[in-house]
């Protein structure tokens, strides 16, 4: 349309002037014709008939001149009505420039929301292959075996502390009866058999009354009792808190090499992450790995034949889909009579089968065992090796408190006897011996903590023999120090 319009434009002056000059040229000789016409009619005529010639001829003449004003009125108006298509086809032609002009400018406008587009997309893709390189990272760090140990202990101990309907918790250890408390279940049962119809607030106002009119030597048999049992439970007590502080101490150690193992780790995928940038890395396989042990599924009778036959069509040289489309069609098609040989090795092989998993069953309850003894045993030496952790530690602020209360250290006497090995000692050499041939690279704090656990084993006869090997040494010491001890008090 612009073409057409613009060719319009270009020609449009010219064509109007030529068009103009045509048709007034066109009514000029209309016009000189029709005189020509006139005059020829009336020389023509002879003289005798003038008067009507003259008649006829100003009738016809009339005519001709009235038929030609009729005609030039038609032209004009055809030039006019040609001008006014002119000027509406001018008028589209400049709307129809303006709208290409608008098209034009929204056009640009796309192209630059296209190619924005582009460069965000191009952004958001090089953000997301960051974020897929970080979720591929996968450490190989496992939870520290003190923290899980941990989780176990206290997912039994919330189950265990539960009571039926309320759900509160119970205490852990129930503290030790009073000396009253204890002469009050004693007494208890014979004021009920005296004074059966007795209620609770009676029974505990008499035993209350009689228990202070009671004499010392009286109460002493039930106080002795009541000490005694409390000095048995603060012992428990500090034990497991102590042990609850040794353990959380060495999870704390095994949680530090835990997060330095993990940040190792971290830094060399990055590491790896950079130099290969834009390289696609392998898939790993995410199928859990099959125990080899499980005995594998029976084949059904179906395909205990599809086996057989598996033979002679691969001879045939048929493909894999075409052997199982045939096996399938031979199948269907066979009597019972036929098929019953495949299905009896079919039983057999499920019998079979059914027998393999039963003693896997067996190997993998066994199994189940052992680990849950391993992890006690495991559990006994974490437990050795915090409370080693817990002496060195406290061994360690005891040194810095007696540092900084004497700055210089005394020196030491050469001429003081040495102190022999204990008898834990002497077990100690022989042990450590054994489990560094038994377990070659074990760690030394993992070794002491084992060579404690073998130590707390032993029977009391064992004990003795070590302690027997250890007298003699000790008993020689005793008498050194004693002579050492005169020497140095009379020189003093």
């Amino acid at each position: 349309m612009a073409t057409a319009a613009a060719g319009t434009k270009r020609g449009g002056g010219r064509g109007r002037k030529a068009l103009v000059a045509v048709l007034d040229n066109e009514a000029n000789i209309s016009a000189g014709k029709a005189a020509a016409a006139l005059g020829s009619d009336v020389s023509a005529s002879p003289a005798p008939k003038a008067k009507r010639a003259s008649s006829k001829s100003g009738k016809a003449a009339a005519a001709k001149v009235a038929a030609a004003a009729a005609a030039a009125p038609s032209v004009v108006d055809d030039v006019a009505e040609l001008q006014g298509m002119l000027q509406r086809l001018r008028l589209e032609k400049e709307k129809t420039e303006e709208m290409v002009r608008e098209r034009d400018e929204v056009i640009r406008k796309k192209e630059e929301e296209i190619e924005t587009k582009e460069k965000e997309q191009e952004r958001l893709q090089a953000e997301l292959r960051k974020v897929q390189r970080a979720k591929e990272f996968k450490p190989t760090v496992s939870l520290p075996l003190v923290k899980s140990m941990l989780e176990k202990e206290q997912e039994g101990d919330d189950k265990g502390k539960k009571k039926k309907g309320k759900g509160k918790a119970c205490p852990e250890r129930k503290k030790p009866c009073t000396a009253y408390v204890l002469w009050l279940k004693d007494q208890w049962t014979e004021i009920k058999k005296e004074n059966p119809e007795a209620d609770f607030k009676e029974v505990t106002n008499t035993l209350g009354t009689k228990w202070k009119a009671l004499g010392a030597e009286e109460k002493q048999p039930y106080e002795k009792r009541y000490r005694q049992e409390k000095e048995a439970y603060l012992q428990v007590v500090g034990q497991e808190k102590r042990e609850a502080e040794a353990m959380k101490l060495l999870e704390e150690q095994q949680m530090q090499w835990t997060a330095k193992e993990l940040l190792e780790q971290y830094l060399k995928f990055r590491q790896e992450a950079e130099e290969g940038d834009g390289k696609k890395g392998k898939r790993k396989n995410s199928k859990k790995d099959k125990d080899p042990a499980k005995p594998k599924q029976p084949m059904s009778a179906y395909f205990v034949y599809s086996q057989e036959r598996r033979a002679a069509l691969v001879g045939e040289k048929k493909n894999v889909p075409e052997i199982g489309k045939i096996t399938g069609e031979e199948w269907k098609s066979m009597t019972e009579a036929q098929k019953a040989p495949y299905e009896e090795v079919a039983k057999k092989q499920k019998e079979e089968y059914h027998k393999k998993m039963e003693v896997y069953k067996q190997m993998k309850i066994e199994e189940a065992a052992g680990l849950e003894k391993e992890e006690e045993e495991q559990k006994k030496i974490m437990k050795q090796e915090a409370l080693q952790l817990l002496k060195k530690k406290e061994k360690a602020d005891n040194i810095i408190k007696k540092t900084k209360e004497k700055r210089q250290k005394k020196a030491v006497d050469p001429n003081r006897p040495k102190k022999p090995a204990s008898s834990f000692l002497l077990f100690s050499k022989e042990a450590r011996k054994q489990l560094l041939e038994e377990r070659p690279g074990i760690n030394n704090s993992t070794l002491n903590a084992l060579i404690s656990v073998k130590w707390k084993e032993l029977s009391g006869e064992e004990r003795q023999a070590w302690s027997d090997k250890a007298a003699p040494a000790m008993a020689a010491y005793k008498k050194e120090m004693d002579e050492y001890t005169k020497a140095h008090s009379s020189s003093a």
